[in-house]
């Protein structure tokens, strides 16, 4: 018979799976994981800050796994390499590439061609990204941070809020977003980029 254990938020023991491919050996709550993702998550964001890009560099393959990479080189051995097993979201996992090479192609014609708005270019980038699901982890917060670089280096509009609070957790801001990523798989974008500007 287990014991049934109720965790304070964030103090979550990880379990093995979760540990695979772990940097730094002493995290062992959920809690502390995502105190050292964040610190990785802001250096990425300062280094992001002092550069400018241009469409014809963000929207490449390598662009997209450098700043995974730089979002999560210090916890994770696997930061920006493509997941390599199939998960319950996302593309199949030998459609990565094809499925990535796809959306960052649309990306330049819609640039080029002024197809949408540029919040609304942005934000539909950002959805397509983390359908995709690249990476075994991080798809959510990475595929905001791209939407933010194409938002303020080509647009040079500002970053988005994305509600202005931390996504990770059980809340009714969480909640909201994924209410408006679910709308925006069926086809509606007004939700989710009504909240990015929240």
């Amino acid at each position: 018979m287990g014991l049934d254990i109720d965790y304070i938020d964030g103090q979550t023991p990880l379990d093995e799976d979760e540990k695979e491919g772990l940097r730094i050996a002493t995290i062992a709550t959920r809690g502390e994981l995502d105190e050292f993702e964040q610190q990785n998550i802001e250096q990425a964001m300062q280094w992001v800050m002092g550069r400018s890009f241009i469409a014809e560099n963000i929207f490449t393959q390598e662009f997209i796994r450098n700043i995974h990479k730089r979002m999560y080189a210090d916890v994770w051995k696997w930061a920006g390499e493509f997941r390599k097993t199939n998960k319950n979201i996302g593309t199949d996992k030998w459609q990565i590439p094809t499925a990535l090479r796809t959306l960052l192609n649309d990306a330049v014609y819609w640039h080029k061609n002024k197809i949408y708005p540029a919040d609304e270019m942005a934000v539909r980038f950002k959805h397509r990204l983390v359908s995709i699901h690249c990476f075994p982890n991080g798809n959510g917060r990475h595929s905001r941070l791209m939407a933010d670089i194409i938002i303020e280096k080509i647009y040079k509009k500002p970053v988005f809020s994305w509600g202005a609070s931390d996504l990770s957790g059980n809340s009714d801001i969480r909640s909201t977003y994924l209410k408006a990523v679910k709308a925006a798989d069926q086809g509606d974008y007004r939700l989710l980029m009504s909240f990015a500007r929240s």
